[in-house]
This record gives structure tokens, C-alpha cells and sequence, in this order.
């Protein structure tokens, strides 16, 4: 790498090593490993999260020669082929959220009053969120938790998805209204 000892190297710094030396690609597992699970644990559950950030890398490494930093970094890149992976679970992902706007909200932990107040409003939300968030359509969804799970800018989404960041804002506005419509139609029950 051409970054000093004690410098973290850069996204360029990565690709030019791995382009000389495959066995460097571990670099970009090890930096971003942890927000790709992050952000796929967050959409689908923990089991099929590890599996998913694994094959990421794994498509990530067999496409390595096809990255292009002029259409942008490592990172949306990587969130680009997590997302789409996600994609092929959005059946069981839909059906997670329905299932989750189905529970009964669990007993509230004993504690300071505080943590009892935002416990109960957490677990009373918390089905109805799930409910709204399998309402929106894929776009919509991926955009949304992308942003909130993966903290994402808006010009990383849109790498990520091949998309403008103009479509970012608008898929955005569209989730963020359904989902206050939903919500405010469910505390107005």
C-alpha cells in the first residue's frame, strides 16, 4: 500500500493493492465488513446477515477488476451488491415485518423511569413501524434504510443503487410520507 505506517490507507490506496496483489482485498473486507452487516442484520435478521455481507465480498472480489472510482468509492459500491442481494430475500424481508406488526409488544424491563418510558413507546411503536416499512415498495425501502441503517449519504445511495440523488430525495420523501401517514393513522386509532 502507499499510505505511511500509521496512516489508514485510502479507497485508492486499497484498490491499487489489490489490482497488484489479490490477497489484498482483505483490506476492504476488514474496513468495511462491519457497516455491510450492520446494514443487512438491520433489514433482515442476524443468521441471513452474515451469509448476505459474505457473499458480498465474495461478488466484490470476482468483480474487483470492474470497479471504477470515477462513478464512486469502495463503500457505496459495496452497499451497491448488499443491496441487491437484499433484494433477493425482500419476500422474506416483507413477511419479517408483517410477522413483527403482529407481536404483542414484550413485558417492560424494570427500571429507571426513564428506561420504562422509552421501553414501552419503543415496543408500542415498534409493530407499527414494521407495518409501514413493509408497505413501501423496494425502492422506496432500500433508500430509507440505506439512509438510517447503512448511513449512507445521499450521493452514496445513489451510487449504490445506480440512481441520481435527485431520485434518492424523491423515493425518500415518498417513504418518509407514507410512513408518517401510517403512523399518524395508527395513533389516531
Amino acid at each position: 500500500m502507499t499510505a505511511d505506517v500509521g496512516e489508514q490507507a485510502t479507497d485508492a490506496d486499497l484498490v491499487a493493492g489489490y489490482r497488484r496483489d489479490p490477497e489484498l482485498f482483505t483490506a476492504v473486507h476488514d474496513r468495511y465488513f462491519r457497516d455491510i452487516y450492520l446494514y443487512v442484520a438491520g433489514r433482515l435478521d442476524t443468521q441471513v446477515a452474515e451469509d448476505i455481507a459474505a457473499e458480498t465480498f465474495l461478488l466484490a472480489f470476482d468483480r474487483r477488476d470492474r470497479f471504477d472510482p470515477d462513478k464512486g468509492g469502495l463503500r457505496p459500491w459495496l452497499f451497491g451488491f448488499a443491496t441487491n442481494l437484499v433484494a433477493r430475500h425482500r419476500r422474506k424481508e416483507a413477511r419479517h415485518y408483517r410477522a413483527l406488526a403482529r407481536l404483542d409488544p414484550a413485558p417492560v424491563v424494570e427500571g429507571p423511569e426513564n428506561q420504562v418510558v422509552t421501553a414501552v413507546a419503543a415496543q408500542r411503536m415498534q409493530p407499527r413501524l414494521a407495518l409501514a416499512l413493509a408497505s413501501l415498495n423496494g425502492g422506496e425501502r432500500d433508500v430509507l434504510l440505506l439512509l438510517a441503517l447503512g448511513q449512507l449519504s445521499y450521493e452514496e445511495i445513489g451510487q449504490a443503487l445506480g440512481i441520481s440523488t435527485g431520485t434518492v430525495g424523491s423515493r425518500l420523501s415518498r417513504a418518509r410520507a407514507k410512513i408518517h401517514a401510517l403512523m399518524d393513522k395508527e395513533l389516531t386509532r
